[in-house]
């Protein structure tokens, strides 16, 4: 099968949307998806900057959503037609699999970011036969089609807008995961959110959704309007006395905060903002050593770090399309569409802060 793809041959350049060849079907366990959609996380565009720990050349893309065109074995719990939304991939029998924790499975960074599995791994090429590096969290799905585990495919109501659904593989799953799973937020609860991105206004949306107090915090006037349209109080991330102020707006100090900026300033800062006993989460991933301010973990506050949400796709894909359609989590009114071809555009967009959430609508079929 031959198809388009967008492809990052160096870490420098610019994607290059090109011919690629798929050689085979899929093998016992996997399934073929048509590529409806695919969304762009930051983990995406932080290839670039991963010291060439990430294989290049590479067809990335890690929210995808789809529809099933072939399935491999008769045990993949999927059939042609199916619409699925992918997700992170995970090995099913470590410890942390077999315990519901699928984002700390043992084989996390190699499956998903340093190699993917080395099954069937080679039959992924560019055009000349050269090849291509393996699934990028198991789908690579910047393309017209992605060859996926069907342990990484959620299956969802063929009624919904599948082009749009990919985000909530993982950036829309993380936010939401973090305030549902990692700190179990309930009505009358209170969260301050350091960074009005993607993941996010999904976290203010759950949180809304829940029943508490949010606030919100970022540098862009813009995301803190969408911040206070979907229930949040809006604080501009450079407010004088920002600890005091969050600690003002949640009568006496969140108690949980989630970030996702990876700033140093700002981790202190939502350390302080937390009252006595309170959790703070991360989701960014750190490149320097955190300095933390004295007294900034006093009193019984905790920092831990939280991936994908402590998500378990299955459980959680569902639960979001349902309040979605009940318009209690509108995700789609963060997105922006672009031909898979504009690739460039949409990073471009992302980067600068235009845009929360790029998703590309690849063109045409397989020849």
């Amino acid at each position: 099968m031959r198809f388009d793809a967008a492809v990052l041959r160096s870490y420098e350049s610019r994607f290059a949307v090109e011919e690629v060849i798929l050689d085979a079907g899929p093998a016992d366990g996997e399934i073929l998806v048509r590529i409806a959609g695919c969304g762009m996380c930051r983990t995406d565009l932080a290839v670039r900057r991963s010291a060439g720990r990430s294989p290049l050349p590479a067809v990335l893309g890690h929210e995808g959503a789809g529809v099933v065109v072939e399935t491999g074995g008769p045990d993949t719990g999927l059939s042609v037609g199916d619409h699925v939304v992918l997700s992170f991939d995970s090995c099913g029998h470590c410890r942390s699999c077999m315990a519901a924790a699928p984002a700390y499975c043992d084989s996390f960074a190699s499956l998903n970011l340093f190699g993917g599995r080395k099954e069937n791994a080679a039959r992924f090429t560019d055009a000349t036969g050269g090849e291509l590096a393996p699934r990028w969290f198991g789908q690579s799905s910047f393309a017209g089609y992605a060859m996926v585990q069907a342990r990484n495919a959620v299956r969802v109501d063929s009624a919904l807008p599948v082009e749009l659904l990919g985000p909530l593989g993982c950036g829309f799953l993380t936010g939401a995961g973090a305030v549902w799973n990692s700190f179990g937020v309930g009505p009358g609860d209170t969260i301050a959110v350091f960074g009005a991105g993607a993941v996010g206004l999904a976290a203010v949306m759950a949180a809304t959704a829940a029943g508490a107090v949010a606030v919100a915090v970022d540098r862009h006037p813009e995301r803190l309007v969408l911040a206070e349209r979907f229930g949040a109080l809006p604080l501009h991330a450079a407010s004088g006395d920002l600890p005091d102020r969050i600690q003002r707006l949640t009568d006496g100090g969140a108690q949980y905060a989630l970030d996702t900026t990876g700033s140093a300033q700002l981790i202190n800062d939502a350390l302080r903002a937390l009252r006595p006993t309170g959790h703070l989460g991360l989701v960014a991933r750190l490149h320097t050593t955190l300095p933390l301010e004295p007294g900034a973990l006093d009193r019984g506050r905790r920092i831990s770090h939280i991936c994908e949400g402590d998500a378990v796709p299955g459980l959680l894909i569902p639960r979001l399309t349902g309040l979605w359609q009940a318009g209690r989590f509108p995700f789609d009114q963060l997105i922006r569409t672009y031909p898979l071809a504009d690739i460039n555009e949409a990073e471009r967009d992302c980067e600068e802060g235009r845009v929360v959430k790029p998703v590309l609508v690849p063109e045409g079929r397989s020849r």
